[in-house]
């Protein structure tokens, strides 16, 4: 025997031994003797941590890095030798039975073991560990694939025809079925043709998932200022036994595994066997430009200038700043109500505009602020679709789409009337339950019964309708109530369920001097940084100042929590017809409190207070008038940018009428709540 080879036995024991390798495997050797059932195949995970390995014996861990699956052999005759004299498992009879998998829990952080599809060349022939990064964009159901095998002589008078496991196959990286088990194998002694023993063949799970670089969302954006050109494609990936259903569709994995080339038919198609799954967590909270910590400390004497300054100087790479302030705020607002967990406070918006390049432009910009913002592209779908898996296999392949993609994020869908009625009706049940169905029919795709898979959908929606086109295609309704807009182009129940509808610009739709100036100096000189404010907060100034704001936790203060649910109640009361009771859907208090919280992450703050809870309202009321009309509250269009802001005298201004707004709400709850009492402080 080599003396090389048995050196790395005797370290692989000593391995095995230290990091309780060994306890391990001989608490799996039992499982498998207890059982009392002979396999063809006896399949054990191996933990390596390269950094500790190497410090045992550099050849060895350098063994494992760039020859895993001799690296496994030299596993396997240590685990059958211990199987041998500790007599672990009765059954076993040869060294071929044992099937061994390295997991190694990382990777040298070094660019030689990183793998991408975007960068040549893809040495897919190495057999060796790579790690990669990707999304997951595809997933295929669970199937069944052959682990192992035993294959017998079919003369009869050979030693190999019964009784000992002499010929047996055992899956390797990138195999297909049809290698693992064929039928011109022929036997070493008497070279008569060999048939498997089906009572001994061993089966597993199989999992196929396509998975893309993430580089790819950058690429889905509906604006950026990165002009770099890549190159992305979308490789396969195999799960196979523990690892399946360790993916969810839409997250961003880290990967370790072997790429390999299956070949199917004429075409060949790069994949990576998987040996482990680890999840990308998004960034946490980054750190605040020097500008903006000033402006929270100049505006610190009021809990609304910052967010209304903030509002006011948004996007002034694509609108003049003071134009479009109440949508730029809500745009924010629903920025900083983007995350990953379930059940969170999302904030859809829906715009009704006339104007409808600058207001594509304006969201298109705002989309790159975060890390997932997506732009739905009309040629496909927004909710996930099945078709067939195209590696042969014939079974469900469930396909990504905009939604999923922009998981924790924001998804733009566009002109809402563009839109048939079946996509409409879909795209209301997804805003109220926030989870889609995927029906996969099992005689099509090779199944015994029909299955739904359903999928969580972590994201707020935007979109907004063309008033124009709304009444070119339609005849307006006569019966308007005061502030009610003309939405009958939109089904009212799918209007109901977006968090906010917003009406751009009050009273007029008309665009202003600064605006058309603004467009045509950008025309001329597309770079031009055309305002002051553009420098002192620039693009990734708002890219970090999101990502610190949607991170911080706030919690609902016991005042802000009684003017919300007084006013609730007061709307419920007030806003109702003796047909369809209370035209107050059950969700508003929803996104209420959605809108308290995202205003006071906005404002840098960790408890909701009034005055927080104030500007949900306003923002609200006014979304309920253009949908059902004003009510007994009353509030103005414009109600929270009232003045334009030009100077600290108009910010005292706008303080002094959102305490009078505060002053009137209360007014409001205390003739409509029903038996509602809401403490004020009197100045």
């Amino acid at each position: 025997m080599d003396p090389e080879i048995q050196k790395m036995r005797e370290v692989a024991l000593v391995y095995l031994d230290r990091s309780g390798g060994l306890q391990k495997f001989v608490h799996d050797c039992r499982r498998y003797n207890d059982s009392k059932q002979s396999y063809a195949v006896y399949r054990f995970i191996i933990s390596i941590n390269p950094s500790d390995i190497a410090e045992l014996d550099a050849t060895l861990g350098n063994y494992i890095l760039h020859n895993p699956l001799q690296a496994a052999q030299i596993f396997q005759s240590v685990c059958f030798i211990a199987i041998k004299t500790l007599s672990l498992i009765e059954q076993l009879q040869t060294e071929a039975q044992i099937s061994i998998l390295l997991k190694p829990t990382h990777l040298p952080p070094l660019p030689s073991y990183v793998l991408s599809l975007s960068a040549y060349p893809f040495n897919y022939t190495s057999q060796r560990f790579y790690m990669s990064e990707g999304i997951a964009i595809a997933m295929g159901t669970v199937t069944k694939y052959t682990q192992g095998a035993r294959f017998l002589c079919t003369e009869e008078t050979c030693p190999f025809s019964e009784g000992r496991f002499r010929y047996i196959r055992v899956h390797c990286p990138g195999a297909t079925e049809s290698a693992t088990v064929r039928t011109d194998f022929v036997c070493s002694l008497c070279s008569s043709p060999l048939q498997e023993d089906m009572k001994f063949r061993v089966l597993g799970d199989k999992q196929i998932v396509e998975m893309i670089d993430a580089k790819v969302l950058n690429a889905l954006k509906g604006y950026s200022n990165d002009k770099s050109h890549f190159r992305i494609q979308a490789f396969t990936v195999f799960l196979r036994d523990e690892l399946a259903n360790k993916m969810t569709i839409g997250n961003h994995y880290r990967i370790i595994g072997i790429p390999a080339c299956v070949q199917n038919g004429l075409q060949a198609t790069a994949c990576i066997e998987v040996n482990s799954v680890q999840l990308c967590k998004p960034n946490g909270p980054s750190f605040l430009s020097d500008n903006f910590k000033y402006l929270l400390s100049l505006t610190s004497s009021s809990c609304w200038r910052f967010t209304a300054v903030l509002a006011n100087i948004f996007a002034s790479q694509v609108v003049p700043p003071g134009t479009y302030n109440t949508l730029k705020l809500a745009i924010l607002l629903s920025l900083v109500q983007t995350c990953e967990k379930e059940n969170a406070d999302y904030l859809d918006l829906l715009i009704v505009t006339s104007d409808t390049l600058v207001i594509d432009r304006l969201l298109n910009y705002s989309l790159c602020l975060l890390p997932r913002g997506i732009r739905h592209p009309p040629s496909s779908e927004i909710f996930p679709s099945v078709s067939k898996d195209k590696h042969g296999t014939g079974s469900a392949s469930i396909q990504a789409c905009s939604a999923v993609l922009a998981k924790g994020g924001v998804c733009y869908i566009g002109d809402l009337s563009s839109y048939k009625k079946d996509k409409l009706e879909l795209l209301q049940s997804v805003l109220e339950s926030r989870t889609t169905t995927v029906f996969i029919p099992g005689k099509k795709y090779g199944e015994e019964a029909d299955q739904q898979v359903t999928i969580s959908l972590q994201t707020n929606f935007w979109s907004f309708v063309d008033v124009d086109s709304s009444s070119k295609k339609h005849i307006q309704k006569e019966n308007f109530l005061i502030g009610q807009m003309d939405m009958s182009l939109i089904p009212a129940n799918l209007v109901d369920v977006f968090g906010l509808l917003i009406y751009n610009e009050f009273p007029s739709c008309r665009l202003s001097s600064p605006l058309v100036h603004h467009i045509l100096k950008k025309a001329i000189n597309p770079e031009a940084m055309l305002y002051e404010v553009s420098q002192q907060f620039r693009t990734q100034d708002y890219e970090e100042f999101i990502l610190f704001a949607k991170n911080l936790h706030v919690e609902l203060s016991s005042e802000a929590e009684n003017l919300i649910q007084g006013y609730y109640l007061a709307s419920r009361r007030v806003r109702r017809d003796s047909i369809h009771g209370s035209t107050l859907s059950a969700s508003a208090l929803k996104i209420l409190i959605s809108l308290s919280k995202a205003h006071t992450k906005l404002s840098l703050r960790q408890t909701v207070l009034e005055e927080d809870a104030l500007i949900a309202i306003l923002l609200l009321e006014s979304s309920l008038t253009l949908k059902h009309g004003t009510s007994a509250l009353c509030v103005a269009p414009n109600s929270v940018f009232p003045f334009d802001l030009s100077d600290e005298n108009s910010l005292q201004q706008r303080d002094i009428y959102l305490m009078q707004c505060h002053h009137q709400l209360l007014k409001f709850i205390a003739a409509y709540g029903p038996g509602i009492h809401i403490t004020t402080n009197e100045e």
